[in-house]
């Protein structure tokens, strides 16, 4: 499956998407720490955290995406830092039924 695959899903847009990426998992936490520890390379991340930590912790553990759930919005300096590293996602859903789509397509 790929990041593309993922934004075929209903609910889910593009914040910042340059390219298709491989995605073997689904990672949900909002814990930086964590998720900087424990999040799959090539997974996508799902998440209500906004903020530019999200893309370096992102870039860090090279996970393919992050998939911003509930209907949030990244906040600037996150959608500045990801343009060309990190495709960031967003979903208007809840954190586990995106999780729960997106999983559906592993």
């Amino acid at each position: 499956m790929t990041t593309g695959d993922i934004l075929k899903l209903d609910g889910i847009t593009p914040s910042v998407y340059d390219e298709d990426k491989d995605v073997e998992k689904v990672f949900c936490c909002d814990l930086l720490s964590v998720a900087m520890a424990r999040a799959p390379e090539g997974s996508a991340w799902v998440t209500v955290m906004t903020n530019a930590n999200v893309v370096a912790v992102a870039s860090l553990a090279e996970v393919a995406c992050v998939v911003l759930a509930e209907g949030f919005d990244y906040d600037e300096a996150a959608l500045k830092a990801a343009r060309g590293k990190v495709t960031l996602l967003r979903s208007s859903d809840p954190v586990y039924e995106t999780a729960a789509k997106i999983g559906a397509l592993i």
